[in-house]
Parts: structure tokens; sequence; C-alpha cells
């Protein structure tokens, strides 16, 4: 009963003398990465009021004030660490070979990594635009570190490694897409008066851009019908809305000036008959 008493005891003088001996010490530190972390923020957002200035790209801004804060935040870590009393060079090659073996472990994470910092610098599209990649395609919502957010025409998100879109063939519709829709007439219509009325159809549509200027021309000459391409341009949040006005406009138009859309027809001769 005694020895526990003494052993208790003298566990309480340690913890005393521990308190009394690095207490201060850890409140200054706790202090030091308190004031760090308040300075990391003003630096952040001084750092970002300069980049808007140069009206650097959204991403690119994002990733070097993420930095700029891990700089600052870093410093005043050492100096915490420093003011415990905590050697860093054995503390750095310890974290060196634990840094090895994390890598080896986490190369697929690591790739992602390596893929959006490619991305960020290289900027093969940017936020805002339309793009088709990897089977996938949506308005680029967000370039992360590690992955890239598609927003779908359905509402959906699509979420894509960044490793699967480096190296890959990426078609960027950039903000602007133009629709393809066709139109058959029947070989006995006007073509010019088609073509003239599609146009001034286009003309009305709200959704449409005059510039660049919309293409309409005849495509091909079918079995039964002339095939009238006719692709205006839009913007990507427009497109699915446009593509539905405008083969709306154009069929209810055509009704109303007679011209005639071609229906698929068949030729049938007998032969030997009386």
């Amino acid at each position: 009963m005694d020895a526990s008493l003494q052993t208790l005891e003298h566990a309480q003088r340690t913890a005393i003398d521990l308190a009394i001996q690095f207490g201060p010490r850890l409140m200054v530190a706790l202090l030091i990465l308190v004031a760090g972390f308040f300075v990391g923020r003003w630096v952040g957002k001084m750092t970002d009021a300069l980049l808007l200035k140069i009206q650097l790209e959204l991403t690119l801004r994002q990733l070097l004030i993420r930095m700029v804060r891990i700089l600052v935040m870093g410093l005043f870590i050492i100096m915490a660490l420093q003011n415990l009393g905590v050697q860093l060079l054995p503390l750095l090659a310890g974290l060196g070979v634990a840094g090895a073996g994390i890598a080896l472990a986490m190369q697929g994470v690591l790739g992602n990594l390596a893929a959006g910092l490619t991305i960020i610098f290289t900027r093969p599209f940017l936020v805002g635009e339309y793009i088709s990649i990897a089977d996938e395609e949506g308005t680029v919502e967000s370039i992360k570190l590690f992955n890239t957010v598609l927003s779908h025409p359905d509402h959906s998100r699509v979420v894509i490694p960044n490793r699967k879109i480096a190296g890959e063939i990426l078609h960027n519709y950039g903000t602007l897409r133009q629709l393809d829709v066709r139109v058959n007439v029947s070989y006995d219509t006007d073509i010019a008066r088609a073509l003239e009325t599609i146009r001034s159809v286009l003309a009305t549509q709200a959704t449409l851009l005059a510039d660049p200027e919309p293409v309409i021309r005849v495509m091909a000459l079918g079995d039964s019908s002339v095939q009238i391409a006719v692709r205006p341009w839009t913007t990507v949040e427009d497109f699915n809305t446009a593509s539905g006005e405008v083969t709306r406009a154009v069929l209810e138009t055509f009704r109303d000036c007679g011209i005639q859309i071609a229906l698929p027809q068949r030729e049938v001769r007998l032969l030997g008959t009386p």
C-alpha cells in the first residue's frame, strides 16, 4: 500500500515538474500556432487582392492563395517546435523516410495531384467552359488538385479524377455551342425560299447568337428529300432549350408558308401485270 502511494506521489511530482518546465513553452507554442492561423488568413487575403488586380484565372489564384497560407502556417509551426526545444534535423529526416513510404502507398492520389497541377498551370480548359472527355461531358464547375467536377445538363454532377484527364483527347467547346438541326424538304420545294425562311426564323430566336453567323446549307440529297443543315450558335446554358425552340419554330413556319417537309416515300412498280 505504501509502495503504491509512493508511486502515485512520484507521478504527481513528475507531472508538476513537467508542467512547470514545459507548461509556459507549450502555452507560447499554442499562441504561436494561433497567431500563425490568423497571419496566414491575412496574408492570403492580401495575396488574393494582389492577384485580382492582375486578373489571374480563378483556379490558379485559389491554388496560389492556398500555397501561401500553407507556407506561412509552416513557418509558424517551425517556430512553435523550436520554442518547445524539438530538434528539427532528426524530425525532418524521419519525415523524409515516412514520406517515401507514404508516396509508394498513395501512387494513385499523387498521380491525381500531379495531373491536377498540370491542368491548373497548362489550362486546357477553364471554369465555366463546356468540355467532353473520358466519355463524359458537361460544364466545368470546379478544378481541384485531385479531381475536376462537371455539371451535367440533367442537373447531376460528374467527378472525374485528374489522372483520367491529363494526356487524354479533350474536346473543349468553350462557352458557346453549335446546334445541329436537320430539316428534310421535298424535291419540289423552292430551296432558296426554304433557306431564306429558315434564316428569318433564326433571327427571331432570342436564345441564338447573331455572331458567329449561323450555318444554313443543303446537306445531302436523300432518296425522297433534300436535307438542309441548320447550325446556329448559342450559349452553353441555352443549348438544350434552343434546340427544341428552333425545331418547333421551323416546323410551324414551314406549315404557315406551305413548305412541305418530306416524308419517307417508296415507289413500287408491278411488273408482268396486264
